[in-house]
């Protein structure tokens, strides 16, 4: 028998719920009551809208014409060793220097949570929505070079909404790397401490990127 002792779970996922804040250009998420127990017997909803809603991973054909879809990654991409590097931006921007100044040998090859405590001005303003930070092109190429295996980030996209083409996007998804948005309560997890993250999307067939939920586990 195998015995797993977890000491703690940290759920690092935005709450999926009708009309919340997504990318701006998405259409609004809508969970609707369709059935109740009282009248039906059972309580049932139905859900409309992005598979980019809330916490979610964007596989490489959300942006390459030739790109393979949610469901015909690895899954052991989505879980791992994981650590959390906690910045400070400038501006828009979490730079190369930011990661290497924080960057330990240990977190080659491993999955990276950036914390840049955005998630926390969630709401429908122009800040939260529109003027979030993101990855530079040199974050994304040395993040590539440390052979990580997934990235996520507290923000509504990997870079900042000004890059209109998408470069970090295109950057880490055309070398196999997805990536996790939208991320959220990354402050209680420590910084330079090894998680087990397991990051699993919905195995959606054909799909550019699923919603999904995101543990990192301390264990013993």
């Amino acid at each position: 028998m195998i015995m797993i002792h977890i000491k703690a779970i940290h759920d690092l996922t935005v709450p999926l719920e009708t009309y919340m804040p997504i990318w701006p250009t998405n259409p609004l998420l809508e969970i609707k009551p369709v059935g109740t127990v009282a009248r039906d017997g059972y309580k049932i909803e139905t859900i409309s809208g992005s598979t980019h809603s809330g916490t979610h991973i964007d596989a490489p054909a959300h942006m390459l014409e030739n790109g393979i879809t949610i469901d015909q990654i690895d899954p052991i991409r989505f879980i791992g060793t994981g650590y959390c590097i906690k910045t400070i931006p400038d501006g828009n921007f979490v730079r190369s220097t930011h990661l290497i100044e924080k960057w330990k040998e240990e977190y080659d090859g491993s999955i990276i949570l950036i914390e840049t405590g955005w998630y926390k001005k969630r709401g429908f303003t122009r800040e939260f929505q529109y003027e979030f930070p993101g990855l530079t092109e040199d974050a994304a190429e040395f993040l590539i070079e440390r052979n990580v295996k997934l990235v996520g980030i507290d923000t509504l996209g990997i870079e900042p909404y000004q890059d209109s083409d998408f470069h970090v996007h295109k950057k880490l998804l055309s070398k196999g790397i997805p990536f996790i948005e939208d991320l959220y309560g990354l402050d209680d997890l420590e910084e330079g401490k090894p998680y087990l993250v397991v990051a699993l999307p919905l195995k959606m067939k054909g799909a550019s990127g699923s919603m999904a939920r995101v543990m990192a586990l301390e264990m013993d």
